[in-house]
């Protein structure tokens, strides 16, 4: 192998001397001489990478952490490693020797924004600085090989064979790369694009990735959904709204979104509102169960969309607050109630005047009195055209009434032991007896003697009076005759009477 990267065997065919820039170099010593700025043809730019004091100085380095190993130019390279290296005639370690030239180009070091300071700089480096420092190795690696394949064989044959047409497609957009990437998440990583929680990528990141191939990302969308008043986080892919409903399984045949349908999910995200279609019966009223579609999502939006007007004692079954769903009954009662006016009569008040020549119970209207006379004003309620109530507000007297006067009785009735016994003999027991034999009531007076011992004053006929009345005529009998019950023989004779 010579200075410029031909192989020195005998087979090699004779050095070309076409004006090939290499030629200019002395193989011993100007390989690793920097070329001067105004004739720069190297593959590589120039760049002062940090000296080893400088790296001592910073124990928190990973150990090794600048080192190239043999491993590490296999990964640039790939699976077709072994090919590239023969077809550039040349072995794993020049390679790395090459690389570790003055000519190389080191990319900036962003990882050391990480790095620990003060008393921590001795302790390990954490895991991003690792991490980053890996990938700056990698970033390097993938030029410098490039670079070194591209100056030993002239045409860049080898450094092409590393390079890649890679389709990266991000939500239906598509833009082909060219790249020496492995993997498709570096093929990411370079291109800036970064891969959330939600997203869809294919393939994965670890994958690794070939000329011609396509990697797809779709990116994830949040969306605040409320559907009939209930809210709820989703995410969905790059669709439209009209799709992402679908896939979240809301049924929006006949529903009513406060977006366009055909409209595409915005990346950022958005608010979606639906107000589903629902079948239901209202009942207004006495009027018949009418069937509509809604897609109100309560009473109240039901009440607004339909245009109904609720009086202040309107019920409405279910409360205003109640969700709508297909199938729901929703009736209205309608409450009217109007004032009317009703004459009525006053009863008199009743005055009563105890007299102690009648016996208690007996009672005799002294006066009869008047009855007066008042206007009520009456609420009366109906609902649904039915009346279910009537309510005395106020009242107006428009005629006063008289009094009545009631003589009442205050003297104790007498014993009534033994004229029961009389009158179940004389009359079965029955004080209203008028067989139609000239004899009336329980103890069978006869009209003369009934009016001849004052009990015309009760009724004019003996029948016609009360028990107690007929008892006080028959002890006057029975005193007219000394006490004798002699004016009812046979019973009395019967019943062992004197």
């Amino acid at each position: 192998m010579n200075g410029r990267g031909e192989p020195s065997h005998a087979g090699f065919a004779t050095p070309r001397n076409d004006g090939y820039w290499a030629d200019s170099f002395d193989a011993a010593t100007d390989w690793f001489t920097p070329v001067q700025p105004t004739a720069q043809q190297t593959a590589v730019g120039l760049l002062d990478r940090p000296d080893q004091q400088w790296s001592e100085e910073h124990p928190s380095f990973p150990p090794g952490g600048f080192e190239i190993t043999a491993q590490d130019v296999y990964d640039v390279l790939g699976p077709d490693a072994e090919d590239v290296l023969a077809t550039a005639e040349i072995d794993v370690d020049e390679v790395i020797r090459l690389i570790n030239a003055e000519t190389t180009v080191l990319p900036p070091m962003d990882f050391l924004e990480a790095m620990p300071e003060g008393d921590a700089a001795g302790a390990l480096p954490p895991q991003q600085v690792a991490e980053g420092m890996t990938a700056w190795k990698r970033r390097f690696l993938k030029g410098a090989v490039a670079g070194v394949l591209l100056s030993l064989t002239g045409t860049g044959g080898a450094a092409a064979a590393m390079d890649k047409s890679v389709t990266v497609e991000v939500d239906g957009q598509e833009k082909t790369v060219s790249t020496y990437d492995n993997t498709v998440g570096e093929v990411l990583e370079d291109q800036g694009i970064t891969v959330g929680p939600h997203d869809a990528l294919s393939p994965s990141p670890q994958a690794e990735v070939g000329h011609g191939e396509t990697i797809t990302l779709d990116r994830g969308r949040l969306i605040k959904l409320n559907v009939d008043g209930d809210v709820r986080e989703e995410w969905v892919r790059s669709v439209t709204v009209e799709q992402a409903l679908r896939q979240l399984g809301v049924n929006a045949d006949g529903a009513v979104l406060n977006a366009d349908r055909n409209m595409p999910v915005p990346e950022q995200g958005m608010e979606l509102s639906v107000r589903t279609k629902k079948d239901i019966t209202l009942i207004d009223g006495g009027g018949a169960p009418k069937q509509l579609s809604t897609t109100a999502a309560n009473i109240d939006e039901l009440v607004k969309e339909q245009k109904l007007k609720l009086g202040p004692d309107d019920k409405v079954t279910p409360g205003s607050d109640a969700k709508l769903v297909t199938g729901a009954e929703v009736r209205i009662d309608r409450t009217q109630s109007s004032v009317v006016s009703v004459t009525v009569p006053i009863q008199p008040p009743v005055r009563e005047i105890v007299d102690n020549s009648m016996f208690k119970g007996e009672e005799r209207v002294e006066s009869p009195g008047e009855a007066g006379e008042k206007i009520q004003f009456t609420r009366v309620t109906k609902v649904n055209g039915d009346e279910s109530g009537r309510e005395v507000v106020d009242e107006k007297v428009t005629k006063q009434p008289v009094e009545k006067v009631v003589r009442v009785g205050g003297k104790p009735a007498p014993n009534s032991g033994v004229w029961d016994k009389l009158v179940q003999c004389e009359a079965t027991g029955n004080w209203a007896m008028n067989s139609g034999n000239g004899y009336y009531g329980g103890l069978q007076f006869d009209k003369s003697t009934w009016d001849a011992y004052g009990g015309d004053q009760y009724a004019p006929y003996p029948h016609q009076a009360s028990r107690e009345q007929q008892i006080a005529v028959a002890e006057k009998v029975r005193a007219a005759r000394g006490g004798s019950y002699g004016a009812w023989p046979s019973c009395s004779s019967k019943l062992g009477l004197d």
